[in-house]
């Protein structure tokens, strides 16, 4: 199905939320991706449409793949955009996992906004991850922001202040800001020094985060445990190579000390709060 096909399926939805992620500049780690991967899984996701490649991507950048799917026969998967749909709790929840395109942006946000709309979303969640100063051995940094101050005020975020060069996760937050859709991004730091796919400790981050904006829990499966796992490989390169620990040692010293002051008591009772929050205990 393109894009040009009626959005039927996203119709009738109930207290649709919009998560979405985009493969490449937007998506180190692959850790976004993961994310919308993972709930697409958990919730068994029913595919609706796809965007049309032809429109958006360069085959000489982001070329198809061929798969064997007997000896004798093959198919070929090409990069695109895919939209679906799974029920999580009190949301459906519309699903958008794609490559950022090569070409055309504003129309390939006009299309997906248009989609967004036929949904009748309440907000949008942009998840999007980056190469960081981070230390593998502590909580995975996660960024919250949004431009409209209310939606900061009511949801503790902060409010957007980057100015720079964008990828299409900062093109689509503007295009749906801009006819009054709640946007929020959220941004993981992934350690620069393990910067190979996956990152499944960032993808629990960024997961998390949204458990807190769904105000109720996700299914996780084995995100924690994957997360652990990962952790444990780290330490082992970093065990292995001098200068990878002293380097981590450092960043460990640096992270610990920058965020000490906002250890306080109310600060940890704020997050235990939260926690509850999302598992329903209050």
């Amino acid at each position: 199905m393109t894009a040009e096909s009626p959005h039927a399926s996203l119709r009738d939805l109930k207290n649709p939320v919009v998560v979405a992620a985009f493969g490449g500049w937007n998506d180190a780690g692959s850790a976004a991706t993961y994310g919308i991967e993972h709930l697409s899984d958990a919730y068994d996701a029913q595919f609706v449409f796809g965007l049309d490649p032809d429109e958006f991507y360069d085959f000489q950048v982001n070329r198809p793949e061929v798969s064997r799917t007997s000896p004798t026969e093959r198919e070929i998967s090409w990069p695109t955009t895919d939209i679906s749909v799974a029920r999580c709790g009190n949301h459906d929840l519309v699903l958008i996992k794609g490559l950022e395109p090569n070409m055309r942006w504003r129309s390939f946000c006009h299309l997906l906004v248009s989609a967004i709309r036929s949904s009748g979303a309440e907000m949008v969640i942009l998840l999007g991850s980056l190469l960081a100063d981070a230390p593998h051995t502590r909580p995975v940094p996660v960024s919250g922001s949004t431009s409209d101050l209310c939606l900061a005020e009511q949801l503790g975020l902060e409010l957007s202040t980057y100015e720079g060069p964008t990828g299409i996760v900062g093109v689509l937050a503007e295009e749906c800001a801009t006819i009054g859709l709640a946007v929020v991004s959220l941004w993981a730091a992934v350690p620069h020094y393990v910067s190979h796919s996956p990152c499944p400790k960032a993808t629990l981050a960024l997961l998390s985060r949204v458990e807190d904006l769904l105000n109720e829990p996700l299914d996780l499966s084995d995100l924690p445990e994957l997360s652990q796992a990962w952790e444990r490989g780290v330490n082992e390169l970093a065990a292995d190579d001098d200068e990878v620990g002293e380097y981590v040692s450092a960043l460990e010293e640096q992270q610990d000390a920058a965020e000490l002051p906002e250890a306080t008591g109310d600060a940890i009772a704020a997050e235990f709060q939260r926690y509850l929050r999302r598992r329903g205990s209050t």
